[in-house]
């Protein structure tokens, strides 16, 4: 399949493009002309798109488009809302227009009800927003919800579903196993999982 990933030069979504390709997949890379292309697998073919600036056509001739995104731990609360919000619905959006069939959204535990007294409150209102878009779309959507993420590679070892602890860890590694078998998958279809990996 012909598979768009947003985020794709990110710590995660680096791993999810090799995982894709070693799947037999065709990844094509969502990059920005100040993005670091070195981290992609050699022959990735990449598309030139800003996710607060999308084309209308960003994801045209895709089945799946990823959602690995992020605007980072450190920026301002307007550039949050401008990638992890806006930017998100705007890619399901187009995807929706494009014909896309399947839309995976890396998400994060405690979207579901935002704390407010978090620290990451408008961080997780923002993942919210796009997570209740995606699930109200017309798209086959799935969610992957991980816990604080680690820079560890695959272990296959994961918890998914009501076991996992808030307080636990994920591997970037398991999590990009898990978001290509959201792109496979037809049982992934409509599904919000919760994920920890089990260390």
């Amino acid at each position: 399949m012909k598979v768009l990933i947003a985020g794709a030069t990110g710590n995660t979504g680096a791993r999810l493009v090799s995982e894709l390709a070693e799947r037999g997949h065709h990844p094509v890379a969502l990059v920005r002309e100040s993005s670091d292309t070195s981290v992609l697998p050699e022959a990735t073919e990449q598309r030139l798109g800003d996710l607060t600036d999308l084309q209308d056509d960003v994801a045209s001739d895709c089945e799946v488009v990823v959602f690995a995104a992020g605007s980072g731990g450190d920026t301002s609360a307007e550039m949050t809302d401008k990638v992890d919000r806006d930017g998100a619905i705007d890619l399901i959006d187009k995807a929706e227009k494009n014909g896309v069939r399947r839309f995976v959204m890396l998400s994060s535990v405690g979207t579901e009800n935002p704390d407010p007294d978090s620290d990451l409150a408008h961080y997780l209102q923002a993942k919210h927003d796009a997570d209740e878009h995606l699930k109200a779309s017309d798209l086959e959507y799935a969610i992957l919800r991980p816990v604080a993420l680690t820079d560890d590679g695959p272990t296959g070892s994961v918890i998914l579903g009501d076991e996992v602890d808030a307080r636990g860890k994920a591997a970037r590694g398991d999590v990009a196993v898990l978001l290509a078998d959201a792109v496979e998958q037809d049982e992934w279809a409509g599904a919000v999982r919760l994920m920890q990996t089990d260390y």
